[in-house]
This record gives C-alpha cells, structure tokens and sequence, in this order.
C-alpha cells in the first residue's frame, strides 16, 4: 500500500506524452532452416566441449557453428521443432538460440534439476527434481514446474513423494516414470495428463488446473498414451479379481471423456502399445500366457483409429511362440516391421495395413530370415529402414528398402550405441558413446549406406540432430515436388556436379602439394650429397666417380686369426 502512496505521489501535474522507443527486430531463431546448401545442424558433447555442427556431406565433413566449453552441467537437448537448445545445470535450466551465436534467451530457475521436456508445441518446459529427505523414514520428495518459454513464468507447481509420481509405465530417477507428463498431440499441446493411483488426471493449459476439476477414475490402470495428432487416451487395465475380471484396452475421447473404443483382453501378462506418428494406427503387443501358465506367447492387436467405428484386427506370428524383440510402425505410412525369433540371429517381417486389393485388411510383405538385428530405425519419411544389430551384434547395420524389398547396402560400426536418422531423411549417424571406453565418435552414412565421414571423440557423450518444423506445404504441392522430381532436381544436380568439381581441384592441390613437399626432400638430399663429395672420394682412394658401373667387383679372402691357445697334453697318459 505504501509503494502505492510513493508510486502515485510521483505522478507529474502536467501530461506527457510517453516516449516511443525505435522497435529493434529480435534475432530470427529460424535462420538456419534457410542455408542456402539445405544443411542440417547436429550437436555433441565430448569432455567438456559441447560443438553445434553443420552436417556437410558434400564436403565429407562437418562445418563448425558454436562451440563452448562447460556450456551444460548434465546435458543439452532441442526443443521438438528445433527453435531452442536447452542445458541444464544446478540451479536450473536455460534455452539458448540464434542464427549462430546461440544466445541465451531465457533462464528457468529450479535448483538441482535433474530431467526436462518440452511441449510438443515448444511452448512450454518441464522440470524435475528429487531431493533426498532430512529424516531417513521420510520418503523423497519430488517437484515439477511448468514453465512458460518464451517468458520464464512457472504456470504450474507440483510438488508430492516419490511414490505418488511412480505408478504405472517404467521407471525413471528413484523410480518415477519419465516423462511425468505427457501431451497430447498436435503443436497446440492443449492437454496434458499423468497417471496416478487408480486414476488419470487430464489438465488443460489454459488454466493449468485439472479438467472438468477432477480425474478420470480408472480401477488399476496400469499405463497410457496420446495420439500424436488427436485428443484421445489409450489407456491400458490389467486383468483384476484374480483373473475374473480381463485385462482391457481403452480409448476415450477428450475432452467429453467418452470411451470411443474398447477391447477386452484375456490371459494377459504384459500390454505395451505403439502408436503410428500420424495417429491413424494404434498397436496393442499383447503378451499372454499358455493354458499351463508356464509360459508366454504374443500377438498385436491394431486398431484403424481413423475408420468407422475403430475397427480392430488380431494379428499373430506364424510362429506363436517367437520372442519379439522390436517392433516400429513406417513414418507417414501403413507399414510395420517385426523382429522376433528365439535364434541369435532373429527373422525380421515387414506389414502393411493397405494393399491394392484389401484397403482394410493386414498383410504379410515379406520375412528375412536369420538377421543380425535386435533393433529397427525407419527413415523419418518412411520407406527405408536400418535394421540394427546393437550390444551382441557389435554394430552391424543393414540398409533396406522397404518399397523394392530389397537390401540396399550393408556395413559395420563397431560397438556402436546409436542410431539416429536426420529429420529429412537423407543422412543417418551412427555413434559410440562413453559407455564404451575405446572406438568413441561417430560415423555418418547416406541413407542407401555409404560411409561418408567418420568424427573421432575422446569421452564422447551425446548426438542429437537438431528437429526441423512441419513443412509449410500441403500435402497435394508435396505430391506435385516428387512427379516433377527430375525438373527440380537439375538445380541440384548442378550444385552437385560444382561441388564435385571443387573437391576435384581439392584434390588435385594436394597432391601438388605434396608433390612440391617431395620435390624439396629430393632436392636438400641432392645437396648433401654433393657437399659431401669430397669425403666419398677420400674413402675410394680418390677416385672421383659415384657411379657403381664404372668400377670392377672383385673378392678377396683375407685370412685372420681371431684367437690362440696353447695347451700341453702329456703323451704318454693318453698311451695308458
């Protein structure tokens, strides 16, 4: 009330207008998505440097951009659309960004952060921290703020134990499942929700407070996930009553909280569910057991979200009783890949939920057998995929085209830890982090599996692309860019044909380069050896000549007694 009184009293008896400041333009944080080579950026950490990259595959190298030393305490990640590169360190977090400076455009105070997310959207930032309590029978206390981005503002506090932050889903740091919070899909990031106790509790980002202001009151649900591109849960409820009660699938439908779609389960033992990125497709893995309990067996069930009614299919494998090890649905596409098989090396099967004659129906593509593989990474605009054969398999990589079913190339990174494509699609790393302490660094390859360049790095600890936003065009002009793919591509051609030419004449200087290096060596020893003439010619009894031709081979033997000894033998003991 006081500041009031001290704010009012300064108030001029006479008006002034208010002084109009020149409006001075921020730094466009999207000016990398217009290089003229249509690059793509990269960030990685080795030691205490953290370095952002251009990804230069036609000079076979990367470009520098930034580089810092002790930028992150723990480590950095991009914001989903790419616009911010966030740290983290003891007193909180910071997003940094810029055409190439990468200034730090906001700070998120939250001491001893441990975890961050962002909202798909990039509007707003997740905090984590646990902290340890002062009397050992307290449990961990756990605390979240929801930040604002671009402001800095905590929209939200939450703030409990451990374990009200650690049901269902797997665990994360003490036991809490990461991310916390999940969103829901789109770049509007309307809703976000987080799994409790018998419950699942769905806030809105307008108010920041719980929907309809209670939860959805779910008996047991044991896990959940969004659709990438719609407001609906699938929620998942394991079997309950001692098995009298099946475990169940569920779809709802917000913000009416209506269940569109449910499926009943029986036998179950484990449920993970994969949703398509376009969420036209939801796969359900089921693990069941036997009759006799003693053991398991799998099978999908795949739901068409965008169809009438959300039909749903049973899929199982020929083989009921294969282990599967990976499964991943095509990006932008109707297809999926299968790893499974109990054989060192597993069979990997390709689907599709489309074909010519049955639109609605899922079919069988083709089964490779006995692949080196326990992973699958699909291109970010479908069609090829890496089939991956991480730990045991030492880094072996297939590059397989899924449209001609047909292997590309193969290749090797030994003892490789990840994969990562770039968001075009046109490039593919391949690293070895510090959990290995020899053959750190990264490689990166084409996407039909040609090594370009390979980095080494000393105690290397992350790669990470850096995401590029949706593209502007409708899917109609996109169409249009890939029939006239050949008139477009001309432009390219002929950049590609100068850069080749450039590292041509590269190449040709160097090795002019070392020609002249060569050149100079032959010539200093030209020198000494006519500086040392003299000496040559003292050695040969003065004949002036080096040429070996001019004088006559011959050999002789030169006897020399090297040693005598002189022994008296007594002659007539040895007559004895």
């Amino acid at each position: 009330m006081f500041d009031d009184f001290n704010r009012y009293m300064k108030v001029l008896d006479e008006w002034a207008p208010a002084e109009i400041k020149p409006y001075t333009p921020g730094e466009n944080l999207q000016k990398w998505l217009t290089d003229e080579k249509a690059r793509d950026q990269f960030v990685i950490r080795s030691g205490t440097d953290t370095e952002v990259l251009w990804n230069d595959a036609r000079q076979l190298k990367p470009e520098l951009v930034y580089s810092r030393r002790h930028w992150t305490e723990k480590f950095v990640q991009w914001s989903p659309l790419g616009t911010y590169l966030a740290t983290v360190h003891r007193q909180g977090a910071a997003v940094w960004g810029g055409a190439a400076t990468f200034n730090r455009l906001m700070r998120y105070a939250h001491p001893q952060v441990h975890l961050i997310d962002f909202s798909p959207g990039e509007k707003y930032l997740v905090t984590y921290s646990s902290h340890e309590p002062s009397n050992p029978r307290d449990t961990q206390t756990v605390v979240l703020n929801i930040f604002d981005v671009q402001t800095g503002k905590v929209m939200r506090e939450f703030k409990g134990r451990a374990d009200e932050f650690a049901t269902g889903g797997t665990g994360g740091l003490a036991g809490v499942t990461w991310p916390v919070f999940r969103w829901s899909g789109g770049k509007q990031a309307t809703y976000f929700a987080r799994i409790g106790k018998n419950a699942v509790s769905v806030y809105e980002t307008e108010t920041f407070g719980l929907l309809d202001k209670k939860s959805i009151k779910v008996e047991n649900v044991m896990d959940f996930s969004w659709s990438p591109t719609d407001p609906i849960l699938a929620l998942f409820v394991p079997e309950g009553g001692g098995g009298n009660q099946p475990a169940r699938v569920s779809l709802i439908q917000i913000p009416e909280r209506e269940e569109v779609r449910q499926k009943n389960l029986f036998s179950v033992s484990d449920c993970k569910m994969y949703w398509q990125n376009n969420g036209d497709y939801l796969a359900v893995k089921v693990d069941r057991y036997t009759k006799t309990k003693k053991s398991t067996y799998t099978g999908f069930e795949l739901f068409r979200i965008k169809e009438r009614d959300i039909p749903i299919e049973v899929l199982e494998l020929e083989n009921k009783n294969d282990k599967i090890i990976a499964f991943a649905w095509e990006p932008k596409g109707h297809r999926f890949a299968v790893i499974h098989g109990d054989s060192p090396r597993p069979d990997v099967s390709f689907y599709t939920m489309r074909t010519a004659h049955h639109t609605g129906r899922v079919s069988k593509l083709t089964t490779l057998k006995g692949k080196q593989a326990n992973a699958l990474y699909w291109s970010p605009t479908g069609r090829f995929i890496i089939l991956a054969g991480m730990r045991g398999f030492n880094g072996q990589l297939e590059f397989y085209n899924v449209d001609e079913l047909e292997t590309m190339a193969t290749g090797e990174h030994f003892m490789a830890t990840d994969v990562e494509w770039d968001p075009t699609g046109r490039y593919v790393a391949t690293s070895v982090t510090s959990v290995h302490e020899m053959e750190n660094g990264f490689h990166i390859w084409s996407f039909h599996g040609k090594l370009l360049y390979r980095i080494p790095r000393d105690h290397f600890y992350q790669f990470l692309w850096r995401p590029r936003p949706p593209t502007l065009l409708s899917p109609e002009k996109e169409e249009e860019i890939s029939k006239n793919l050949k008139k477009y591509s001309k432009k390219y051609e002929a950049e590609d044909q100068d850069v080749s030419l450039l590292l041509s004449e590269q190449d040709r200087e160097k090795r002019r380069l070392l020609q002249e290096e060569w050149d100079g060596w032959v010539k200093e020893w030209k020198r000494l050896h006519e500086e040392e003439k003299i000496y040559r010619q003292d050695l040969r009894d003065g004949e002036p000549s080096d040429a070996e031709e001019e004088y006559e081979a011959k050999e002789v033997e030169v006897e020399e007694i090297l040693d005598v000894t002189e022994e008296i033998v007594n002659f007539a003991d040895e007559q004895e």
